[in-house]
């Protein structure tokens, strides 16, 4: 599908009217969106997602509608798993909730210039190098298993591009509203806010080293790689308030990620196969292999994703987590982060609720709750310092 250069700019306009529009009318101002506004804001931008999907299929043809709609769901499921590491991120550097805001549409900016610079460099290898395939495709299977294995313990913030920034530029212990720079001492500083920029986006780097060769594995017209990528990343914020409750009950989203991402590199895999002119294999002759097709691709993409998520909701462990992470992180907002009255009386109310629902769960899960002391004093923290306000 040959896209012509007006139609690259009006995309990429769009995509830039995009996210100032979500900055000028959500970002700028503060506040903790409601479970409306977020839900609302979520169905709009996956709406223009798949609208656009249908431009393609319409006016480029049904194979690159496919490639389109495969990389989009592919990418947006990688996202929400990438919203698990950001929650982490919030919650280490303290970001009062309010404020969250920014960080995240900051660090979405930021990673979609630098996945635009990791497709275009892709894709010029992907031209002159055909062996590059392989390589795509190892990835995707290490990281596949990466995903299989049990978690070594908490991501921890302090990536590298934090650690350069605190090395090249003063940095200040506490926020000031959301500010990325202020003044102490007369001078000017970065505040844990750009901190917290940073770490976003450093991490989401990161992710792209298997999201962009999982998608290159569908398709690999450079205009549909950057606009799923690119309508991927429209509308994580708001998805992030949006599921942010239900992250912890999405327990087989790390597996159902897994076989997909392993699926795409035997697709890349026999791709390479099928291009071959790597000399120690089969004497630099393409192989004659069956390739896998775009529809089939999309529809286990699909099956995966929906049966993971459909176990996960419906998995008693899944629930007992969620309910015990919910609890923990309101208890830590409220004695950590949260310095506003008004806020602080609404986390403690979410703390309540959340307390409510672990006394609701089954006998046995029950028992694993109660046997967490340190969970046990921490809102133990909370109940007294609530008290000791009132």
């Amino acid at each position: 599908m040959d896209v012509p250069t007006p139609v690259w700019w009006l995309t990429i306009l769009g995509i830039a009217g995009l996210l100032l529009f979500d900055f000028f009318f959500h970002v700028r101002q503060a506040h903790v969106p409601t479970l409306r506004e977020a839900a609302v804001w979520s169905a709009l931008y996956v709406g223009i997602a798949l609208m656009f999907g249908v431009g393609v299929w319409m006016f480029g043809g049904a194979e690159p509608g496919a490639e389109y709609f495969a990389g989009y769901v592919t990418e947006k499921a990688l996202s929400v798993d990438n919203l698990f590491v950001f929650l982490v991120i919030m919650g280490s550097f303290r970001v009062p909730r309010a404020d969250q805001q920014k960080a995240l549409l900051f660090g979405i900016v930021f990673s979609l210039v630098a996945r635009t610079g990791f497709i275009f460099l892709g894709a010029a290898l992907i031209e002159r190098f055909a062996w590059v395939f392989y390589v795509f495709g190892l990835i995707l299977l290490l990281t596949a298993g990466n995903l299989l294995r049990p978690e070594g313990g908490e991501d921890h913030p302090d990536n590298l591009m934090v650690r350069l920034a605190r090395k090249l530029f003063r940095a200040s212990d506490t926020y000031d509203g959301d500010r990325l720079f202020t003044l102490r001492d007369g001078r000017r500083v970065m505040t844990p806010m750009l901190l917290v920029v940073i770490a976003l986006a450093g991490t989401d780097v990161l992710f792209a080293l298997d999201s962009i060769p999982a998608i290159f594995g569908l398709t690999q017209n450079v205009y549909l790689v950057f606009t799923a990528t690119a309508f991927s990343l429209l509308g994580l914020r708001q998805l992030y308030f949006l599921i942010d409750g239900l992250l912890d009950r999405l327990i087989y989203l790390a597996y159902g990620l897994a076989v997909i991402l392993a699926f795409i590199g035997v697709k890349l895999i026999l791709h390479a196969l099928h291009e071959n002119n790597v000399p120690f294999i089969n004497g630099g002759e393409p192989v004659n292999v069956t390739e896998i097709s775009t529809g089939l691709s999309l529809s286990v993409i699909v099956v995966v994703l929906f049966v993971t998520v459909a176990a996960s909701l419906a998995s008693p462990r899944g629930r007992a987590q969620n309910a015990v992470s919910a609890v923990r992180r309101h208890a830590q907002e409220y004695l950590e982060v949260e310095k506003e009255p008004a806020r602080r009386e609404e986390v403690f109310r979410e703390l309540a609720a959340a307390e409510a629902r672990l006394r609701e769960l089954p006998d046995r899960q029950r028992a694993r709750v109660a046997a967490d002391d340190r969970l046990a004093a921490l809102v133990g923290r909370a109940h007294a310092e609530h008290e000791a306000s009132e």
